[in-house]
């Protein structure tokens, strides 16, 4: 299959960028003693990041085009006339608001859990763990990601840059790296946060739901950040016993009977910052 310039140049942003997160780490980590080949780092390497992410872009993509085919919307070109920074921004913007939705009511919901379990399963965070993701979250999600895209009639270098924005900063938030972003921490998202989200410790439980905007959680106080020079978050994982090692174990268990229960949501109330 023939790449266009765009998505070449897509595909070498983000392994530039997973080799720059992997550099970085080793020199300002957020959790010091982190290795870098972690418990699950090949299932997670190999199996999650590069054979479920081919087969469910062979899947997403062919479920697309039968929409299109049947609905016929990519015809009208609805937002084929904006400029390519506006489609980009538009198509992240509201992607990552029904993200925020969504992550919420997984951490809510004992159904929507199942399916998400398996990404707060990786016990030290770093670079890779995003990619642990269950193929029915990914097929969801991703289908609802560039569906719109396609069907509003986007540009077609439009897939391929959200894709790379998506990945990178994929990347980024699941990072041990030890980053401030100081009044942008108000905006954008950032491991500072992120990692939050994953630790397991009461106090970080039903927070910090948001992607890439972190303009989410302090809109509707989910956000906490307390100061890192203060405490850091120290332990990751479920925090419960009974979740399997390997690919298909992981990926059949959310088919089980379980039992299967969220961590217990923070009531909303005011966020805390830095």
């Amino acid at each position: 299959m023939q790449l266009s310039p765009v998505e070449a140049g897509s595909l070498v942003a983000i392994a530039a960028a997973a080799i720059a997160f992997v550099a970085f780490e080793r020199f300002a980590p957020y959790n010091r003693g982190q290795a870098l080949f972690r418990p699950g780092f090949q299932v997670d390497f190999v199996l999650y990041n590069f054979v479920q992410s081919w087969v469910l872009a062979v899947v997403i993509g062919r479920l697309i085009a039968l929409l299109d085919a049947g609905t016929g919307l990519s015809r009208l070109g609805l937002v084929s006339e904006w400029p390519l920074l506006l489609q980009v921004t538009f198509f992240v913007v509201t992607h990552d608001l029904y993200i925020y939705l969504m992550h919420r009511a997984q951490h809510a919901s004992p159904f929507l859990w199942r399916f998400h379990e398996a990404h707060h399963s990786v016990p030290e965070v770093d670079w890779l763990s995003g990619v642990r993701s269950h193929p029915v979250e990914i097929l969801v999600n991703q289908t609802i990601e560039f569906a719109p895209i396609v069907l509003l009639g986007a540009s077609p270098e439009v897939a391929p840059v959200k894709g790379a924005v998506s990945a990178i900063w994929g990347m980024f938030i699941h990072s041990n790296l030890d980053v401030r972003l100081g009044p942008l921490r108000f905006l954008v998202n950032g491991p500072e946060m992120h990692r939050w989200h994953h630790a397991d410790q009461p106090e970080a439980y039903g927070r910090n739901f948001a992607t890439k905007l972190a303009v989410w959680d302090w809109l509707f106080r989910t956000a906490y950040l307390p100061d890192p020079r203060e405490r850091k978050a120290e332990r990751y994982g479920l925090g419960y016993a009974g979740f399997p090692d390997g690919y298909l174990r992981q990926v059949i268990r959310a088919f089980g009977r379980g039992p299967f229960s969220p961590e217990p949501a923070a009531e909303t109330g005011p966020s805390e910052a830095a």
